[in-house]
Protein backbone atom coordinates (compact mmCIF):
# COMPACT_ATOMS: atom_id res chain seq x y z
CA UNK A 1 0.00 0.00 0.00
CA UNK A 2 2.96 2.39 0.88
CA UNK A 3 6.53 2.55 -0.83
CA UNK A 4 8.96 5.50 -0.88
CA UNK A 5 11.54 6.75 -3.87
CA UNK A 6 13.74 9.64 -4.08
CA UNK A 7 14.13 12.08 -6.22
CA UNK A 8 17.15 14.62 -5.91
CA UNK A 9 15.47 18.43 -5.67
CA UNK A 10 17.85 21.43 -5.88
CA UNK A 11 16.54 22.55 -2.57
CA UNK A 12 16.82 18.56 -0.84
CA UNK A 13 14.63 15.51 -2.39
CA UNK A 14 11.55 15.24 -3.34
CA UNK A 15 10.03 11.82 -1.59
CA UNK A 16 7.71 10.11 -3.36
CA UNK A 17 4.99 7.74 -1.08
CA UNK A 18 2.67 6.21 -3.31
CA UNK A 19 -1.02 4.89 -2.39
CA UNK A 20 -3.08 2.43 -4.31
CA UNK A 21 -0.49 2.30 -7.11
CA UNK A 22 -0.44 6.06 -7.25
CA UNK A 23 2.52 8.72 -6.38
CA UNK A 24 2.39 11.12 -3.93
CA UNK A 25 5.14 13.69 -3.96
CA UNK A 26 6.00 14.63 -0.86
CA UNK A 27 8.93 17.03 0.75
CA UNK A 28 10.36 18.27 4.27
CA UNK A 29 9.37 21.75 5.00
CA UNK A 30 9.98 22.91 8.49
CA UNK A 31 10.89 19.89 9.49
CA UNK A 32 7.86 17.89 8.49
CA UNK A 33 6.09 16.46 5.87
CA UNK A 34 4.53 18.05 2.77
CA UNK A 35 2.31 16.71 0.11
CA UNK A 36 1.68 17.41 -3.19
CA UNK A 37 -2.16 18.91 -2.97
CA UNK A 38 -2.81 17.92 -6.69
CA UNK A 39 -1.23 14.38 -6.58
CA UNK A 40 -3.91 13.55 -3.45
CA UNK A 41 -6.82 14.86 -5.23
CA UNK A 42 -5.88 13.05 -8.33
CA UNK A 43 -6.09 9.46 -6.33
CA UNK A 44 -9.54 10.61 -3.90
CA UNK A 45 -11.41 11.50 -7.12
CA UNK A 46 -9.64 9.82 -10.53
CA UNK A 47 -9.73 12.76 -12.26
CA UNK A 48 -7.50 13.57 -15.40
CA UNK A 49 -7.65 17.69 -14.39
CA UNK A 50 -6.92 17.34 -10.82
CA UNK A 51 -5.77 21.44 -10.79
CA UNK A 52 -9.36 22.01 -12.16
CA UNK A 53 -11.28 20.14 -9.41
CA UNK A 54 -8.86 21.83 -6.53
CA UNK A 55 -10.42 25.41 -8.28
CA UNK A 56 -14.15 23.82 -8.77
CA UNK A 57 -13.78 23.01 -4.80
CA UNK A 58 -12.07 26.39 -3.50
CA UNK A 59 -15.03 27.75 -4.92
CA UNK A 60 -17.88 25.65 -3.84
CA UNK A 61 -15.96 25.74 -0.14
CA UNK A 62 -16.35 29.23 1.11
CA UNK A 63 -13.98 28.50 4.15
CA UNK A 64 -11.39 26.52 2.21
CA UNK A 65 -10.73 29.04 0.35
CA UNK A 66 -10.85 31.60 3.19
CA UNK A 67 -8.02 29.66 4.48
CA UNK A 68 -5.61 28.86 1.47
CA UNK A 69 -2.90 30.64 2.35
CA UNK A 70 -2.36 28.91 5.93
CA UNK A 71 -3.18 25.49 4.28
CA UNK A 72 -1.59 25.65 0.78
CA UNK A 73 2.35 26.71 0.45
CA UNK A 74 4.06 26.38 -3.34
CA UNK A 75 7.56 24.36 -2.49
CA UNK A 76 9.99 22.75 -4.81
CA UNK A 77 9.25 19.86 -6.38
CA UNK A 78 10.72 17.60 -8.61
CA UNK A 79 8.66 16.61 -11.76
CA UNK A 80 9.43 15.44 -15.14
CA UNK A 81 9.91 18.75 -16.50
CA UNK A 82 12.88 19.46 -13.32
CA UNK A 83 11.98 21.71 -10.76
CA UNK A 84 8.69 23.23 -10.17
CA UNK A 85 7.08 25.52 -7.54
CA UNK A 86 3.79 23.15 -6.66
CA UNK A 87 0.98 23.81 -4.09
CA UNK A 88 1.69 21.68 -1.09
CA UNK A 89 0.25 20.89 2.15
CA UNK A 90 1.43 19.40 5.49
CA UNK A 91 -0.82 17.10 7.21
CA UNK A 92 -3.20 18.41 8.66
CA UNK A 93 -4.10 21.11 5.88
CA UNK A 94 -4.28 17.77 3.44
CA UNK A 95 -7.12 16.59 6.18
CA UNK A 96 -8.89 19.58 5.64
CA UNK A 97 -8.93 19.69 1.70
CA UNK A 98 -9.49 15.84 1.97
CA UNK A 99 -12.81 17.08 3.98
CA UNK A 100 -13.80 18.93 1.40
CA UNK A 101 -14.09 16.05 -1.27
CA UNK A 102 -17.48 13.86 -2.00
CA UNK A 103 -15.92 10.78 -2.96
CA UNK A 104 -16.01 7.39 -0.69
CA UNK A 105 -11.96 7.20 -1.64
CA UNK A 106 -11.83 10.43 0.86
CA UNK A 107 -14.14 8.60 3.58
CA UNK A 108 -11.09 6.65 5.62
CA UNK A 109 -9.13 9.71 5.64
CA UNK A 110 -11.80 11.68 7.20
CA UNK A 111 -12.68 8.84 9.39
CA UNK A 112 -9.02 9.25 10.54
CA UNK A 113 -8.97 12.92 11.08
CA UNK A 114 -12.94 12.64 12.75
CA UNK A 115 -11.08 9.63 15.54
CA UNK A 116 -8.13 12.15 16.04
CA UNK A 117 -10.14 15.11 16.62
CA UNK A 118 -12.27 12.70 19.08
CA UNK A 119 -8.85 11.71 21.08
CA UNK A 120 -7.94 15.20 21.45
CA UNK A 121 -10.87 16.01 23.30
CA UNK A 122 -10.91 13.24 25.44
CA UNK A 123 -7.16 13.73 26.48
CA UNK A 124 -8.28 17.40 27.08
CA UNK A 125 -11.24 16.42 29.23
CA UNK A 126 -8.91 14.39 31.36
CA UNK A 127 -6.69 16.72 31.64
CA UNK A 128 -9.00 19.28 32.82
CA UNK A 129 -10.93 16.98 35.04
CA UNK A 130 -6.94 16.23 36.92
CA UNK A 131 -6.70 20.12 36.56
CA UNK A 132 -10.15 21.15 38.23
CA UNK A 133 -8.79 18.29 41.06
CA UNK A 134 -5.69 19.70 42.34
CA UNK A 135 -7.67 23.15 42.57
CA UNK A 136 -10.26 21.68 44.39
CA UNK A 137 -7.58 20.25 46.62
CA UNK A 138 -5.73 23.35 47.15
CA UNK A 139 -8.78 25.24 47.86
CA UNK A 140 -10.23 23.11 50.71
CA UNK A 141 -6.64 23.07 52.57
CA UNK A 142 -6.46 26.98 52.16
CA UNK A 143 -9.87 26.89 53.90
CA UNK A 144 -8.55 24.37 56.50
CA UNK A 145 -5.75 26.31 57.12
CA UNK A 146 -7.02 29.64 57.18
CA UNK A 147 -10.15 28.42 58.93
CA UNK A 148 -12.61 31.00 56.16
CA UNK A 149 -14.42 30.04 53.38
CA UNK A 150 -12.23 30.62 49.95
CA UNK A 151 -15.29 31.20 47.69
CA UNK A 152 -18.48 33.41 49.56
CA UNK A 153 -20.80 36.09 48.61
CA UNK A 154 -18.24 38.93 50.09
CA UNK A 155 -15.50 38.08 47.73
CA UNK A 156 -17.57 36.63 44.45
CA UNK A 157 -17.24 38.81 41.39
CA UNK A 158 -20.33 39.42 39.30
CA UNK A 159 -19.59 38.30 35.65
CA UNK A 160 -19.05 41.48 33.87
CA UNK A 161 -17.48 43.15 36.75
CA UNK A 162 -15.24 40.42 37.73
CA UNK A 163 -14.08 40.49 33.71
CA UNK A 164 -13.54 43.92 33.54
CA UNK A 165 -10.78 43.54 36.51
CA UNK A 166 -9.56 40.62 34.74
CA UNK A 167 -8.22 42.30 31.98
CA UNK A 168 -6.95 45.59 34.37
CA UNK A 169 -4.94 42.40 36.08
CA UNK A 170 -3.58 41.31 32.84
CA UNK A 171 -2.84 44.56 31.26
CA UNK A 172 -5.20 45.37 28.36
Amino acid sequence: MYTKSKEAGAMGETHIAIFKGKAVRKTIHNNEWWFCITDAIEILIDSADPQGYLKDMRRRDEELAKGWGQIATPLEIATKGGIQKLNCANTEGLFRIIQSIPSPKAEPFNEIARNKDARGFHANKKVARDGGQVAGKARKDLEKRSGKKAVSRENYLKLNRGQDELHQIEGE
